[in-house]
């Protein structure tokens, strides 16, 4: 009997009323909140002043540390100023050169070009030498003869002018009027244009020529004067075409009735050609075209040298980005391992969460059970502490073999 009694208290002490338990936290949780709301001001100001000293000693002692770092930081900035400076200097001197460069190559390639497109008007002074052993003597002045002589561009329209240095001899007065005759021979030997002109001295009567004679007479006599005239006649014009110009010849044809030439010193055949109005505005504006079209190669040789040799125009530049990618690759290898522990603790960490859960979900299975078998009899609850203890070992072997 007095068993059964002991068994009766002590499942009345065991087991007291669920309000009770919920009073007592709700008395506890009350005087713990009326404690910090009493002690909070103090606390408040505590800190603050704790705060406002360790702020004080801090900014004294930063203080401090500046004052001895202030010669060194003074003395590195400026010696990284003048690095700065001298590799500023340095790049902007390559810069130029490299530019400077460019801008030569620029200009020759421009002029180049531009002086494969326009065209120059082409300008003769060729010497001529009649032969006086025909009776109407003749000289040829050919384009292909001797070096530097070219042919007319196509299109071209040229003059020809001949000038005649002739003595004023009683001979080449008495002659009087000649014939020049001009005559544009082509590749094939054709005549392709002709042009004839009548010639003769300038007429000077005896009085005239006895003055001229006596107010010229030391220069004449000392040689700085002579007594010639000087004739220059236009006898051809003609434009260029598809048949092609080879040489030009000239005649001398004395007046009809007689046989006598004039006396000549000097013959000289002058050409100057005309070109097409849209070469002559292309030629006109050649220096323009110049400028302009160096400006274009220019333009383009720097956009071909920043797209495809940027390393030889930003050495520098091109150098810290190699760096700059080898860091970031290195780095990319030094985080491979920390990603891969971060796996591995992230999955560890998800394991204990699960297992976790499941001891909850076994112990609120257990909760539940628990009054049923303490109702019932005191064997009842040893029965069910070891399937507890029977389930805790089975959940340890569980997480254990997971692990």
């Amino acid at each position: 009997m007095e068993e059964e009694e002991e068994e009766e208290y002590s499942f009345l002490i065991a087991k007291p009323p669920p309000w009770f338990t919920v009073l007592l936290s709700f008395q506890a949780d009350l005087i713990h909140n009326c404690i910090f709301t009493l002690l909070a001001p103090v606390t408040t100001l505590f800190s603050i002043l704790s705060e406002s000293y360790q702020r004080a000693e801090e900014a004294k002692d930063s203080v401090k540390s500046a004052a001895k770092n202030v010669p060194s930081k003074v003395a590195h900035g400026s010696s990284l100023m003048v690095r700065k400076l001298a590799w500023g200097l340095l790049g902007a001197a390559y810069m130029g050169m490299v530019l400077v460069a460019l801008m030569v190559v620029a200009v020759v390639v421009g002029v180049g070009l531009v002086q494969l497109w326009v065209e120059e008007p082409v300008f003769l002074r060729e010497s001529l030498h009649f032969d006086y052993t025909e009776p109407h003597p003749k000289a040829v002045f050919s384009f292909g003869g001797s070096k530097g002589k070219i042919g007319v561009p196509l299109g071209h329209t040229f003059y020809v002018s001949l000038r005649l240095l002739m003595p004023e001899s009683d001979f080449n007065r008495d002659a009087g009027l000649f014939q020049l005759t001009a005559e544009v021979m082509s590749i094939d030997g054709d005549v392709i244009a002709k042009s004839s002109h009548p010639c003769m001295l300038r007429f000077r009567s005896l009085p005239v020529q006895l003055t001229r004679t006596f107010l010229m007479g030391v220069p004449l006599l000392l040689g700085i004067s002579s007594e010639t005239q000087e004739l220059t006649i236009e006898i051809l014009k003609h434009k260029e075409g598809y048949s092609r110009t080879k040489a030009i010849r000239v005649t001398l044809i004395p007046r009809a009735g007689t046989l006598s030439l004039p006396q000549i010193y000097e013959a000289e055949l002058l050409m100057n050609s005309q070109l097409p109005w849209k070469k002559k505005l292309v030629h006109s504006w050649k220096w323009t075209f110049y400028v302009w079209m160096s400006l274009y190669v220019y333009i383009m040789l720097l956009v071909v040298l920043m797209c495809c040799f940027r390393s030889v125009l930003f050495p520098a530049t091109t150098a810290s980005q190699r760096d700059h990618n080898e860091r970031d690759l290195t780095m990319e290898v030094s985080k491979e391992p920390d990603s891969r522990a971060r796996d591995t603790r992230e999955a560890s960490e998800s394991l204990k969460r699960w297992q976790q859960s499941r001891n909850k979900r076994k112990a609120d299975v257990l909760q539940k059970l628990q009054p049923e078998t303490v109702g019932s009899s005191a064997s009842s609850i040893t029965i069910t502490r070891e399937d507890t203890s029977a389930f805790v070992e089975e959940d340890v072997g569980d997480s254990e073999s997971v692990c």
